[in-house]
């Protein structure tokens, strides 16, 4: 893994340094801020920038998987801080183990973005995995590279490199690659990951074909140390002086390690029959497309144990090496028809996708099981539809889905939002989700040379519904989630899959608003939660804060350097958080111990031209608080850690 980054580290700096130009991005100021608040990917028409040279900000162009488009931004704000992490997103909602490439317990749980299909499971791995809409395309009149580099913990690094060109107006193709190797404070805590993504779209003149895709090859590795037993958490908790080098501390577990490996072939492409320019009746029916898209993923998950540990996850059937490995394939086909007509008010398509799959393992893991079937596999037919449609201030957009059958893919989907928006002073949204679809495959099926991690379940699917409301404006935002959940399946306190019989009310209210004084500010962001039926099987703190008191200003004649530099806090009410086990990748409930704690981390951010450099030091107040800070039960919070790192963009 170390190599990979290392060459791919040599060819990056190489490329772009022989690429390397002069232009400059020189935001615009108001009131000695960046009018500009959000991190890279700028929505269109919120961002104020003067270039030199003839082409302009908006020519480096960025493109969703739903082909909203953004533009590379090179500025600094307080978000590009929050984002700064190993996931480039803003964690609000999740907390993370006290290294880098580690799982994260979730806070809070957002529905919004179901997927349609059943997953494989091992949920605590895939935090840092890039699914199809994560996938982003470029188009760019010269050759760009972004490179963000970040220290990891005790030893290693992060490293995320994009290179994009286009080779014509009409052709642009990007590789990245994100690999991190990093050791850990506690022993058998190494993790070592690599995400390879390239990517490609295409269109001929006119817009008449067009194709775009990309193909992924994601591997997590991960040391699992089981957490502290309990004389070591007693030496933590009271601050032993002899252990605060987190080494010296045993672990539950020597030898075991989990990895997972997904790797995804992705094509879409159309052709345009009808065009408004040729169209008799344009202003009727336009814009008639057919197209295609394909899709095959393969996701595999394995826990590796050369001596068993009885004590720990109980019984075995045999003394040999634990090792079970859990495959999952999925390829899917999908035709669809898009026109515009002023009919549908918009844009509709209709769609029909063929879908396989294939879940399991080789051969039977455990003679003391009573699993006869190993694979889990099937296929099925659906149909659905998209719709977009603007009418004045108003965007309507909608998503469906139906797979009619009783198998393991059949249920339905319906997803849709409406939004009013007012120039760039507010915008309010209100959404619906109904989802009803499968559980993950690893609750159905799972085997281990462990007796009690064998099952072969037929659980009902799982039906949610979600309920949204989401305001945006210049003086504060706020977002409202009211959640139904039947057949909740989860992991008990014995690590076995289950469904909750009855119904889980979930509410969640996210508010966030900045205050500003001259060069000082305040950013906000608070989260109450509520789950008013399930609460014995669904858990989540009551309120989770953030709070970031900073300063901002340019430093030097001529103005070379913005400098941001502050302290942010952060806190979450005490529950009884999920503990997680290294074998399944999931968690689990326990009825032991409630964690919640404060945690204050200091930062100086910087920008010098198109680099931003970010020095935080974590957590600050560990050495003289309580010592009762978790990530999970027996897995400790990060101590005081000083971690540096820099985003680096290069234009030709």
């Amino acid at each position: 893994m170390n190599k990979s980054l290392f060459f791919l580290s040599i060819f990056v700096l190489f490329i772009t340094n022989t690429l390397f130009s002069q232009r400059t991005f020189n935001p615009v100021q108001e009131n000695g801020y960046n009018t500009t608040q959000n991190d890279t990917l700028r929505n269109t028409g919120e961002i104020k920038v003067k270039l030199s040279g003839k082409t302009k900000y908006t020519d480096y162009k960025i493109f969703s998987h739903d082909r909203d488009t953004t533009y590379i931004d090179t500025t600094l704000s307080i978000q590009k801080d929050y984002k700064f992490n190993y996931l480039r997103t803003d964690n609000f909602e999740l907390l993370a183990f006290h290294n880098q490439g580690q799982t994260f317990t979730n806070l809070g749980y957002d529905f919004n973005n179901l997927k349609l299909l059943p997953d494989i499971g091992f949920t605590a791995k895939q935090f840092s995995y890039l699914d199809v809409d994560e996938i982003k395309y470029y188009e760019v009149p010269t050759p760009t590279t972004e490179i963000t580099y970040r220290t990891g913990l005790q030893q290693g690094q992060i490293l995320d490199a994009i290179f994009t060109a286009n080779f014509s107006p009409r052709l642009n193709v990007s590789l990245s690659y994100k690999g991190i190797r990093s050791l850990g404070a506690y022993r058998r805590s190494l993790a070592s990951h690599g995400n390879f993504r390239g990517a490609f779209h295409y269109r001929t003149k006119e817009n008449q074909y067009e194709i775009r895709g990309h193909l992924t090859s994601q591997d997590f590795f991960n040391e699992e140390s089981g957490g502290l037993p309990q004389a070591e958490i007693e030496k933590f908790e009271s601050n032993d002086p002899d252990y605060t080098t987190r080494s010296y501390l045993d672990v539950n577990l020597d030898d075991a390690e989990n990895n997972f490996e997904g790797r995804r072939l992705y094509l879409e492409h159309s052709y345009k029959l009808i065009s408004n320019k040729d169209s008799v009746h344009k202003k009727d029916f336009s814009n008639l497309k057919v197209g295609h898209v394909f899709t095959t993923e393969t996701k595999e998950y394995s826990f590796t144990q050369p001596t068993i540990t009885t004590e720990f996850f109980g019984d075995s059937n045999d003394s040999g090496a634990s090792n079970n490995q859990a495959k999952n394939t999925i390829t899917n086909n999908e035709l669809n028809l898009e026109f515009n007509s002023k009919y549908v008010l918009g844009k509709f398509k209709a769609k029909v996708n063929i879908t396989n799959y294939s879940y399991g393992y080789d051969s039977i893991l455990n003679s003391n099981s009573n699993i006869s079937k190993i694979k889990l596999e099937g296929s099925a037919i659906s149909v659905g539809a998209d719709w977009n449609a603007k009418i004045k201030n108003f965007h309507l957009n909608a998503t469906g889905n139906l797979s009619p059958g009783s198998g393991r893919l059949s249920g339905n989907f319906l997803q849709g939002e409406a939004l009013y928006k007012k120039d760039s002073v507010f915008a309010i949204k209100g959404s619906l989700l109904i989802s009803s679809k499968s559980p993950n495959f690893n609750t159905l099926l799972h085997q281990s040379k462990y007796d009690a991690y064998n099952w072969y379940n037929d659980f009902s699917s799982v039906n949610t519904r979600d309920l949204g409301f989401d305001l945006s404006s210049k003086w504060l935002n706020a977002s409202v989630n009211f959640t139904n959940i039947d057949n909740y399946t989860y992991f008990d306190a014995d690590n076995k899959p289950q469904q909750f019989n009855n119904q889980i009310t979930y509410l969640k209210v996210k508010v966030s608003r900045e205050f500003r004084y001259k060069k000082f500010a305040l950013d906000n962001t608070i989260m109450y939660q509520n789950v008013s039926s399930g609460s014995s099987v669904f858990r989540v703190p009551e309120l989770v804060t953030r709070n970031t008191f900073y300063y901002q200003d340019y430093w030097f004649k001529g103005k070379p350097m913005l400098v941001n530099m502050g302290a942010t806090f952060n806190y979450f009410t005490k529950y009884k958080m999920n503990a997680y086990n290294p074998l399944l990748a999931e968690f689990t409930l326990q009825n032991d111990q409630e964690i919640g704690f404060p945690s204050i981390d200091v930062f100086f951010n910087a920008q010098v031209r198109r680099t931003r450099l970010f020095l935080k030091i974590e957590n600050v107040t560990s050495s003289f608080t309580e010592k009762n800070y978790y990530s999970a039960p027996n897995y400790p919070y990060r101590d005081f850690t000083i971690r540096f790192g820099l985003v680096w963009n290069w234009f030709i």
